[in-house]
């Protein structure tokens, strides 16, 4: 890439930086139109997809030189609360193409731009390393099913988390006695799709299985997701792992869901009068003083989760590292705002009354889509207990955390 290139991008980068939470402000109203039509459809539209990649969101933590903003930690966990408190599935489908986009970071510039420069460029993959990838002359023949890719029906790519294989079968090992493991990168034209989401809550992410069969991949489209080894850029965003990405902005989701269910509340509350009640619920004491408690539910979670997003991403920016106790502390206040956040919208959709069950009204699919972003390893109790692990010096599951 020529100097000049390289400095327009990058500048890019910087400018889409500055303007990425004010962008995702302008999408939401889109999102909320298009909310019947996200859910029947079971998939973002294409005047959705068109708006949000109109505004770069897509683009958040792809590195300067792929013109990506490199956004801090707090700002993108803003960024998917904003857009899930207008749609919950495109707040889901946009946090899981964040941390698959910092696979740019982890290969060299030519083939990162094959998979990122399009303008609707998005990269999606499944959960954990369920392929096999035997290694042949140039790269390696892939095959596999992956199941939970968010976002794969608007997919332009696709990865395939695989375990290595010599060519003579047997298991390619690392200097820590443990199988290799690398995500494989193809086009989602060459995988083979299973229409099997179909579920309670997140409907609108289409977070599809899909197959590949002894398909080969360059050695080049191939890396090792947070190996400090293969990491090209050392910007402050690549130094912090996938999983903690992904944990600071599912959590950001969760938290727009409520903060968007505790707004339709409060609308709700100023205009609604229960039947058989003497007053509206604007003038129910029970209601007032639920509404305040939960209020203050949901800020204090709010602003734990902010605090600490924050605060370790200013220690990683003037350290370049992040250390055991501040993955530990992320950890726990992203787990923290999950349950919070699920906690607060259950109790509004009990004060909502007979209103929260009708399709017409925002409630129950609030409902449904916080139950279904509480089910994901994010939102599971066991985290405390592994951060409680860590407190006590025992050892731990530093996959997870």
């Amino acid at each position: 890439m020529s100097s000049e290139l390289m400095a327009s991008r990058s500048e890019a980068g910087c400018n889409l930086a500055e303007t990425a939470l004010d962008n995702a402000r302008a999408v939401a109203p889109v999102l909320r139109a298009a909310g019947d039509q996200i859910e029947a459809g079971r998939a973002l539209p294409p005047d959705v997809l068109s708006a949000m990649h109109a505004g770069g969101l897509f683009r958040l933590t792809l590195p300067r030189r792929h013109g990506g903003a490199e956004l801090s930690l707090p700002q993108l966990a803003q960024v998917t609360g904003i857009i899930a408190g207008a749609d919950a599935s495109a707040g889901w489908c946009l946090g899981q193409s964040m941390g698959c986009a910092m696979s740019a970071a982890y290969m060299d510039e030519a083939p990162a731009r094959q998979v990122f420069d399009a303008s609707d460029a998005v990269l999606s993959w499944g959960f954990g390393p369920q392929g096999r990838a035997v290694a042949v002359d140039g790269g390696y023949m892939v095959s596999g099913t992956w199941r939970f890719s968010s976002g794969s029906h608007h997919a332009t790519w696709l990865g395939g988390h695989s375990k290595v294989f010599e060519a003579d079968g047997s298991p390619r090992t690392g200097s820590d006695g443990l199988q290799t493991n690398r995500t494989a990168l193809f086009p989602r034209a060459a995988a083979e799709m299973a229409d099997d989401w179909h579920v309670m809550g997140l409907r609108g992410t289409r977070s599809e299985s899909y197959t590949v069969k002894d398909l080969f991949v360059a050695e080049a489209l191939t890396l090792d997701r947070d190996a400090e080894a293969e990491r090209q850029i050392n910007t402050t965003l690549f130094h912090i792992p996938t999983i903690t990405v992904y944990a600071s902005v599912f959590s950001g989701v969760a938290l727009g869901i409520a903060q968007s269910a505790f707004d339709d509340l409060l609308a709700l509350g100023r205009e609604k009068k229960a039947s058989i009640a003497r007053s509206s619920l604007r003038e129910s004491p029970v209601f007032q003083t639920r509404l305040a408690e939960l209020q203050a539910q949901l800020g204090s979670a709010q602003a734990y989760h902010h605090a600490a997003l924050t605060d370790v991403w200013d220690v990683v920016e003037s350290t370049g590292v992040l250390s055991m106790p501040n993955r530990a502390r992320i950890r726990l206040a992203t787990t923290y705002a999950i349950n919070e956040a699920t906690s607060v919208t259950e109790q509004i959709y009990r004060l909502a009354g007979s209103n929260a069950i009708f399709n017409d009204q925002p409630f129950e699919r609030r409902f449904r889509d916080i139950h279904a972003v509480s089910q994901q390893l994010q939102g599971r109790h066991t985290n405390y207990e592994n951060v409680g692990r860590f407190m006590m010096d025992l050892d731990v599951d530093w996959v997870t955390m």
